[in-house]
């Protein structure tokens, strides 16, 4: 009987067999409740003594050996002893197993998860835990970027929490999943699937969601970028043209295809791009680039500046005049930039 129960419902985990045992057996309760209630030959049963009925019955505590019911209502009652003890043990069955298989620990983990999630702000979504996903997620931790991965595959899920990471085992194409993670609070979302047309839909719905979000999408096929962008999404990344980009740099600019390798090598932290906001309170503020002296006082070397209008202005000249709000990327080793943020903090 158990077993024809797991095939009807198609239960795909012991969580979802006592979901769903539970839920049965207490749907089950309430029909007899209404069974005893209006089967009763002398209609002289209240809705009170219909469930003390059919507690009794269920709990096997019994009515004694003998019984007044009716003929209608014995059989009435045995129908009911069979249904709900099968439905009892198939729903405490599923949370022996669930125990057992360690589910129960799993659902306790995911609440926490989802907890911790519910606490982020300005963070990054990454959908699909692939190996992009993976790369990225190491890169976001080396930079101390709050982030929540979002996986339908349990294997996945599985290694996001080996590796300490906040993540959520759901399909990230559905609204409420990226409501669960915080779409509302991120500034940033990562579609990272290798479906093209799973990245258009999430970031469809992501877009609606949150109109100031910055979305970055995967793409594997070059027609699917206009679709991206139609979508809403800001940057759109196809892995397949990168990579060929790359092996045409190494043929005819090996040179210059070191030194890129080197400041995207994973896991160098000797020298590298980063991008530095101009404040009220930075040093360099209102001072030239060669007034700054960022290049004398702390090796470091202006690549470009972006303005808010979205303008980048690449190798500025000497006479620049850095302005509030410009984003000036500067490439030195980590140690340098770190400083010259340090210093950018201490200011007043």
């Amino acid at each position: 009987m158990i077993s024809i129960l797991d095939k009807v419902l198609d239960v795909s985990s012991p969580l979802s067999r006592v979901r769903q045992g539970a839920s049965l057996f207490v749907a089950t309760l309430l029909v007899f409740v209404v069974g005893y209630y209006l089967l009763d030959p002398n209609k002289d049963k209240t809705l009170l003594e219909a469930i003390y009925m059919v507690v009794i019955t269920v709990s096997t505590v019994g009515y004694g050996e003998s019984t007044s019911l009716s003929p209608q209502l014995q059989l009435f009652t045995i129908i009911m002893i069979a249904v709900g003890m099968t439905l009892a043990t198939y729903t405490f069955g599923g949370f022996i197993q669930m125990v057992t298989a360690g589910e129960l620990h799993r659902a306790i983990g995911q609440q926490r998860m989802l907890r911790e999630i519910d606490e982020l702000n300005d963070h990054v979504i990454v959908c699909g835990f692939g190996r992009i996903g993976q790369t990225l997620t190491e890169e976001l931790t080396k930079r101390n970027q709050n982030f929540a991965v979002v996986d339908s595959e349990a294997k996945s899920i599985e290694e996001v929490e080996r590796k300490g990471f906040l993540g959520l085992r759901d399909d990230a194409t559905e609204e409420e999943t990226l409501l669960k993670v915080g779409i509302e609070r991120a500034k940033t979302l990562v579609t990272s699937l290798p479906s093209d047309a799973d990245n258009v839909f999430i970031t469809l719905t992501a877009r609606n969601l949150n109109p100031d979000l910055l979305i970055i999408s995967r793409a594997e096929l070059r027609s699917t970028e206009k679709k991206l962008r139609q979508a809403g999404a800001d940057r759109v990344i196809m892995p397949t043209i990168i990579g060929g980009q790359s092996m045409a740099r190494l043929v005819t600019r090996p040179t210059t295809a070191d030194l890129l390798e080197v400041l995207s090598e994973i896991g160098s932290e000797d020298l590298e791009l980063d991008e530095l906001p101009i404040t009220k309170t930075s040093p360099i503020l209102g001072k030239t680039v060669k007034m700054s002296r960022l290049s004398k006082d702390f090796d470091l070397l202006v690549v470009g500046v972006k303005k808010p209008t979205g303008e980048i202005f690449f190798n500025p000249k000497t006479d620049y005049v850095f302005q509030e709000n410009d984003i000036l990327v500067v490439m030195g080793h980590s140690y340098d930039i770190q400083e010259f943020v340090k210093k950018t903090k201490e200011t007043p």
